[in-house]
């Protein structure tokens, strides 16, 4: 098969809002429509003054301890989006089957809040493919459509 769709485990999801500063956990913060990694962590930009934190399951209370020092706000949501890994060689074109975003024109660091099949995700796209974030109450949904998508790049 020439795309692989793996779920991530339960990932750890903290909302930060952050209205002065430049820096979370050290890391300099990713500018608009981008994100930046580090030690398993993804930082996001979701807005002018939010983003999104991404690490390995169970890091929710060390994060969250950590970011409440250095931000206005944060928010624990790891429960509301499912994580999925989409990796192989027409994964792109299974993308585009529907996405609007161009993605040959999104260099890897590029993170977008967009529509994917009628249903909202945010899309990271890495060197080794993409990273979907999608709503848990449209996850059986998103399933069905990607494998769909996908019946034709099966080999």
């Amino acid at each position: 098969m020439t795309v692989d769709a793996i779920e991530e485990p339960f990932r750890t999801q903290l909302t930060v809002r952050l209205r002065d500063g430049h820096r979370l956990l050290g890391v300099d913060l990713p500018g608009p429509c981008t994100f930046t990694s580090t030690h398993g962590i993804d930082i996001l930009w979701m807005g002018p003054d939010e983003y999104l934190v991404l690490a390995e399951p169970g890091r929710q209370a060390e994060l969250e301890a950590a970011l409440s020092r250095e931000s206005d706000a944060v928010v624990d949501v790891s429960a509301q989006r499912n994580v999925v890994r989409l990796a192989g060689e027409h994964a792109a074109d299974v993308l585009a089957h529907g996405c609007s975003i161009d993605l040959e024109m999104s260099p890897p660091g590029t993170c977008v809040q967009t529509l994917f099949a009628r249903t909202g995700i945010v899309l990271m796209v890495r060197e080794d493919g993409f990273t979907i974030l999608v709503r848990q109450s449209f996850s059986d949904y998103f399933r069905a459509w990607l494998a769909d998508a996908s019946l034709e790049y099966a080999s």
